[in-house]
């Protein structure tokens, strides 16, 4: 029987901001195996954070589109044909091809982590050859990953559906740790995580003008200076904040001081409809009703646990506004939600959700 006892993960983001890939390596290095995780070095990545796992950077000789892509992949290739590695987890479609040459030219095993419904990302399907790109590498790649996981039950059946692969559920939960209630010291409304395009913020902005508090923005993305630029048109500078990206103890504060929290997506893509976004899981544990889509995987556990109030699409500004006043100012519905976040953490935290991680890694073995 072999043994399985280093893991490299490869991912295309900064390493210092993503937190489920902090969550997946540190379980795997406290279940005793031996984790790397890869990604990119920007111009204006900070220095790594200390972690009980290691982490690589590949420089980028550019940051988006093609170039950064073939750049990317070429090294990471290289990268990989060298690290000493037993098991290599392809992060998203957008790492799967050099992982999937890499593993089968050296002939070490190969999972592939689906965050994502890649090829049915809004900034995907909007470019007709983007979008054929994508989804040729999916077809190509994916039946070629057999063992894998994604984050949710909607997500799993979509990749059975289209590629014959039975993958686990591993979802975005956040770890279950003693907390208590802080003293809100500010109605606040708050976003944590990627500004990109489809995540509503077309119709959140506006709906600010009908609110009497303030939106805090934490993260950045492909929308984030379009978002700026539409806040300082409608006047809501005093409204609408924006901090970029903020390094996790640092969110944690803003989410556990937050009075709402904001999960919302358009109805754009079947990646959007099927969502299980990490701030759902976020607000859930910090007590934060939120208010969310009206989408299967929400639903399924707003069913169960009641702690959010969910907008069916399409989205408007006057729905989110409505919405947004309520939570603000009905106490007693605030209240219920707020206890039911206080119940669902309970049963929907990453400690349960290791335990199926741990045994793929485990299942290698046999």
């Amino acid at each position: 029987m072999p043994v399985i006892k280093k893991l490299v993960f490869t991912v295309t983001n900064d390493l210092n901001y993503d937190r489920r890939m902090i969550r997946i390596c540190t379980s795997l290095v406290n279940a005793g195996y031996h984790v790397t995780l890869i990604g990119f070095e920007r111009k204006t990545s900070l220095p790594l954070l200390p972690q009980p796992f290691e982490q690589i950077r590949i420089p980028l000789i550019a940051e988006q589109g093609k170039v950064m892509y073939i750049h990317y992949w070429w090294k990471l290739y290289g990268v990989l044909m060298k690290i000493d590695a037993d098991v290599v987890c392809a992060i998203d479609l957008d790492t799967i091809l050099p992982v999937y040459y890499a593993t089968r030219r050296r002939g070490i095993k190969r999972v592939h982590d689906a965050h994502e419904i890649f090829t049915e990302l809004k900034e995907v399907i909007s470019r007709p050859f983007v979008h054929w790109l994508w989804k040729n590498i999916a077809n190509f790649a994916i039946p070629r990953f057999p063992v894998g996981y994604t984050i949710g039950e909607a997500y799993a059946t979509d990749f059975y559906l289209r590629y014959g692969v039975r993958y686990g559920i591993v979802r975005n939960a956040t770890v279950l740790k003693p907390f208590t209630i802080p003293e809100k010291k500010e109605k606040y409304i708050l976003y944590q995580g990627a500004v990109n395009v489809g995540r509503c913020f077309e119709q959140l902005i506006p709906a600010m003008k009908h609110i009497d508090t303030r939106l805090i923005v934490c993260g950045e993305g492909n929308f984030y200076q379009q978002a700026v630029d539409l806040v300082k048109k409608l006047n809501l500078e005093q409204k609408v904040v924006f901090h970029g990206y903020v390094e996790p103890q640092k969110l944690l504060s803003y989410t556990q001081q937050a009075y709402v929290g904001i999960t919302l997506f358009e109805d754009t893509s079947i990646s959007n409809r099927f969502s299980l976004a990490n701030r759902f899981f976020d607000y859930m544990h910090a007590a934060v009703p939120q208010l969310c889509m009206q989408y299967p995987e929400y639903e399924r556990i707003n069913e169960q646990y009641e702690l959010a109030s969910l907008l069916p699409p399409p989205v408007t500004a006057e729905a989110i506004a409505d919405a947004l006043n309520r939570l603000l100012n009905d106490t007693d519905y605030y209240n219920r939600l707020q206890q039911n976040c206080l119940q669902a953490r309970e049963r929907y935290c990453w400690q349960e959700q290791e335990k199926t991680l741990i045994d793929t890694y485990k299942r290698l073995e046999q």
